[in-house]
């Protein structure tokens, strides 16, 4: 059996650009790496998108409550004050455990 892993919560959240939004959510999304910079407890952040309207964030917590602070964070306000204009739906933001990993 491996080891456990160090950063065994996360969240997966996919978001969907509204039609003609797909640049300025991509320009959100990386203006937010500071804020994600600035929580301690936010080891991993990654935003990515998979295709032309559709972008996930992937971050990982050491601890439960990182993963708590994380969701009532700068970057959840920050998108739910421009989830209107930005997101064709609303977003779905999944905890998750990670299961293993891989990290330098």
């Amino acid at each position: 059996m491996s080891a456990p892993t160090t950063l065994p919560y996360a969240f997966v959240a996919k978001m969907v650009a509204k039609p003609g939004q797909e640049s300025a959510l991509a320009e959100f999304l990386a203006g937010a790496l500071p804020l994600a910079n600035d929580e301690a407890g936010t080891i991993v952040w990654f935003a990515v998108q998979t295709d032309e309207s559709t972008f996930w964030i992937f971050d990982a917590f050491p601890s439960e409550a990182d993963r708590n602070a994380h969701a009532t964070g700068a970057i959840v306000e920050a998108l739910g004050q421009n989830a209107d204009r930005l997101l064709a739906v609303a977003p779905e933001i999944l905890p998750a455990n990670v299961l293993a990993s891989k990290l330098p």
